[in-house]
C-alpha cells in the first residue's frame, strides 16, 4: 500500500477522516498478514515508511503507524503519506549458550 490520505471533506469532519486513514491502514495490514506465506518464510515483516509526502517520507516501525498519523492530526496536516509493503521473513535461529 502506497497511498496519499488527503484530510479535507466536505460533509465529513476531521477525525473521522483520521479514523478511517487508520482503520483502512489496519484493514491492510491484516489481509497481507492472512495470505499464504512463500516456502521458507515464517512470518510477514512490513516495511514501512511515513510522512508528509512521499518525498518526505521516513521508515518507521508497523507500531507506530497509529502514533504518526495521530501526531499528523496533532500538527493539523492536510494530507499524509503511508507505505506499508509486506516483506517475508524468517525468524532468526537463537543461540544456545546457556
Amino acid at each position: 500500500m502506497k497511498k496519499n490520505f488527503v484530510l479535507s471533506h466536505p460533509k465529513k469532519p476531521y477525525q473521522r477522516l483520521i479514523e478511517e486513514a487508520k482503520n483502512e491502514v489496519k484493514q491492510y495490514i491484516k489481509a497481507e498478514r492472512n495470505k499464504a506465506l512463500p516456502e521458507g518464510a515464517d512470518f510477514w515483516g512490513f516495511n514501512c515508511k511515513f510522512g508528509q509526502t512521499a518525498d518526505k517520507a521516513r521508515a518507521i516501525h508497523e507500531g507506530d503507524i497509529n502514533t504518526n498519523i495521530s501526531s499528523a492530526q496533532s500538527q493539523h496536516w492536510k494530507t499524509f503519506y503511508v507505505e506499508v509493503v509486506a516483506i517475508p521473513k524468517t525468524r532468526a535461529k537463537r543461540s544456545e549458550e546457556d
